[in-house]
């Protein structure tokens, strides 16, 4: 059977709801770490199973802004789950023409500066690698699986993680751009590190919902409205659920 954690957050609250149509039961679980419980949702089918976590989880209607998330929690918990592959789902920010908002691109790397570590080691040193943080045969399934749906798929693409909760300034983009970066989040940098200490697979897909700051075509001044954000990422759930069932069937 094939066991997939799947750790998503903006636009994606429905998203158990979109993979109920692909048959099976569901029942919520929570998962007991030391840095918090985790609320995690549970797809069975005959041939798969699926765990999914909001990342920005927390008690009542409110949401936990990324720079409170402990994803430590949300890891551990993933791991427990025993998977044989992690998907991350996270809503960036772009700075390339090729993943206009209301496209999905697959990561190839990441570029993380930020100051606060994170770790499940913080009592002995040990040093994970990073070298190829992303599994290519996941990400290749996630590409084929976009093509199906949307004109252009860039895949390997590069991941800017910063802080937030702000959106970032124009300047701060274009110092990222120069770093290398194509586009920006505010939660991948933190879970690539700590999957890449479990030693579990690992493949991200990043779902434009805006261009980032200065850099919507002809209009360098647009702001960034958070709801509008978060409602162009809900419009990418289909392509998400088309890409978590691709990698049931063969990865």
């Amino acid at each position: 059977m094939a066991r997939l954690a799947v750790v998503s957050g903006t636009g994606m609250s429905a998203l158990a709801d979109e993979l109920l149509d692909f048959g099976g039961t569901q029942n919520t679980i929570r998962v007991d770490s030391k840095w918090g419980q985790v609320p995690c949702i549970v797809i069975k089918t005959k041939k798969h199973s699926i765990l999914l976590i909001d990342r920005h989880h927390c008690e009542g209607d409110e949401r936990t802004p990324p720079h409170e998330i402990e994803h430590r929690a949300n890891i551990h918990a993933a791991k427990s789950f025993t998977p044989n592959l992690i998907l991350s789902v996270n809503s960036v920010g772009s700075m390339i023409e090729e993943l206009p908002p209301g496209n999905i691109g697959v990561a190839g790397d990441v570029l993380d500066l930020a100051v606060r570590p994170w770790t499940f080691h913080d009592d002995d040193a040990i040093h994970a690698d990073r070298t190829s943080i992303f599994d290519t045969n996941a990400s290749l399934i996630c590409s084929n699986s976009l093509s199906n749906s949307q004109e252009n798929t860039p895949i390997g693409i590069i991941v800017a993680q910063c802080v937030g909760p702000q959106f970032e300034s124009p300047s701060e983009i274009d110092a990222l751009v120069r770093l290398g970066a194509d586009v920006v989040g505010m939660t991948l940098g933190p879970e690539s590190r700590l999957i890449a200490e479990t030693g579990i697979p690992h493949v991200a897909i990043s779902c434009s919902s805006n261009w980032a700051a200065g850099r919507t075509p002809g209009d360098p001044s647009a702001e960034i409205d958070h709801h509008a954000v978060d409602a162009m990422a809900a419009t990418l759930r289909a392509r998400v659920k088309d890409c978590i069932i691709a990698l049931l069937d063969n990865y």
